[in-house]
């Protein structure tokens, strides 16, 4: 999330604004740092809420504020598919690791555990499945033979902030050209 605001604030990511940092945590850092940024932040908690109730309460917050396109950063709740409807190929995800390879919790250790040479992060596009929706972007991280879950995520991580951006400059892109061509 910061490097988003961070790329948009300092036009990395062009004609394009943070509108709104969204939380269903309080003590989430992130509501901090939007904050010290100038972003608008809310905090929409669950309270025990069942997803679809939830998740209209966010939708009208950010039809309200006339969102036109989300990005999730840690936020680790799978989205109703009313949601998911109300912003059809407009939600992108971040995820640690090389979809569709390691969906879900604990990518990191997952990668560990099956032993294997590279892992990394992936952009994609939110849809009804679990990770699932079509890729945008991917970087590689070599998995190195010492690394423990901290090390591999604090790289993956890394990673990450640059990789964000850059997913989201090249769809913003395609949907303005789109739109051009549809005018």
């Amino acid at each position: 999330m910061a490097a988003l605001i961070d790329a948009a604030q300092s036009g990395r990511i062009p004609h394009a604004e943070v509108a709104v940092v969204v939380s269903d945590q309080p003590s989430a850092a992130g509501l901090k740092r939007a904050k010290e940024c100038g972003v608008e932040t809310l905090i929409i908690e669950r309270h025990g809420r069942a997803r679809e109730a939830h998740d209209k309460e966010i939708v009208a917050a950010l039809r309200e504020r006339q969102v036109d396109f989300i990005c999730l950063a840690g936020y680790m709740r799978i989205l109703s598919r009313d949601f998911i409807a109300a912003y059809r190929g407009r939600i992108l995800n971040i995820h640690p690791s090389l979809l569709p390879s390691f969906t879900g919790l604990e990518a990191q250790k997952q990668a560990l555990e099956h032993r294997v040479k590279v892992a990394g992060c992936t952009v994609h596009f939110v849809d009804e499945t679990l990770d699932g929706g079509p890729i945008v972007a991917q970087r590689v991280v070599p998995v190195r033979e010492d690394d423990t879950v901290e090390t591999l995520s604090t790289r993956i991580l890394e990673q990450e902030h640059e990789l964000y951006p850059e997913a989201v400059t090249t769809v913003l892109a395609r949907a303005c050209i789109s739109q051009a061509a549809q005018s």
